[in-house]
């Protein structure tokens, strides 16, 4: 019951401030700050098997994290890389392209510098769970907590720019990605003896930081609206990072998958006609 009670008070404050939100400062904003909010949650959805499976295939695991991942290349491409050179081409006459590149680069050598000095290993010896598997899944879990901060922002910078329509898109994009990775936290866990609710729970806290990067990217070009396109290209960089250095190569880990190749190319292609058909 008290459970109950702090929910549905989380969720009510929640659709107070958001009405606030929209009523006074902008239904845009309003918006974007739902998105990231429905898409982190989306990580908790994924996880909602492990309540009910305690195996799952890594085969069936893998082929929807490939396409989670066509799906998040997709709308990195179409949503916030294209749009990105077409408001830096309104700011900076014919050097739009050169604008998204730098910013592209910036927001992958963030994700770099981040991995190396965050202390991840340090923080789970002094814990001490620097052992075997669990050690492996607890790098994952913090390692995609740290990842979902910029796909938040892109769904922030995407809706901040004014643009309904690629922050939908960016949006359920993002969302489709986090359900694979939800179970891929949960279900391991769930294998170590962790309670199976304990588990969702903490799969679904993994998601939640993407509102606060979402809030931040909103907040960077509604006041600055010249750094859009550089906001754009940031999470477009930081997101394409994301997808070559952790979900294709752990779609792979097991040995060359080539259902999880073509999950890749299914799911692009998809989104890239769902992002057009809207347009």
């Amino acid at each position: 019951m008290q459970r109950l009670v702090a929910v549905a008070s989380t969720v009510i404050s929640l659709t107070l401030a958001l009405a606030l939100v929209y009523i006074y400062v902008s239904p845009v904003i309003a918006a974007g700050i739902l998105a990231s909010i429905l898409a982190g949650l989306a990580t908790g959805a994924g996880a909602l098997p492990a309540l009910f499976v305690r195996d799952f295939s890594h085969r069936t695991l893998y082929i929807m994290l490939g396409g989670a991942a066509g799906v998040m290349l997709a709308a990195t491409a179409f949503s916030l890389i294209v749009p990105g050179i077409q408001y830096g081409n309104q700011i900076w006459p014919g050097k739009g392209i050169f604008a998204v590149a730098l910013g592209m680069m910036i927001g992958a050598l963030f994700l770099e510098a981040a991995d190396r000095l965050l202390p991840y290993e340090r923080f789970l010896a002094e814990k001490g769970e620097l052992i075997g598997s669990l050690r492996k899944i607890w790098l994952f879990i913090v390692a995609i907590t740290l990842h979902n901060f910029p796909e938040g922002m892109a769904v922030g910078v995407s809706f901040g720019g004014g643009d309904w329509h690629n922050g939908a898109t960016l949006a359920i994009a993002v969302g489709l990605q986090n359900i694979p990775e939800g179970l891929a936290v949960a279900m391991p866990l769930v294998g170590m003896g962790y309670d199976r609710r304990q588990a969702v729970l903490i799969a679904t806290l993994t998601g939640l930081v993407e509102p606060i990067g979402g809030a931040v990217g909103l907040g960077m070009v509604s006041a600055f609206f010249p750094l859009l396109p550089l906001g754009m290209a940031f999470a477009a960089g930081a997101m394409l990072f994301v997808i070559s250095d952790d979900i294709i190569p752990e779609t792979q880990s097991r040995g060359k998958m080539r259902a999880a190749t073509f999950a890749v190319m299914i799911g692009f292609i998809v989104m890239m006609i769902l992002d057009n058909l809207f347009s």
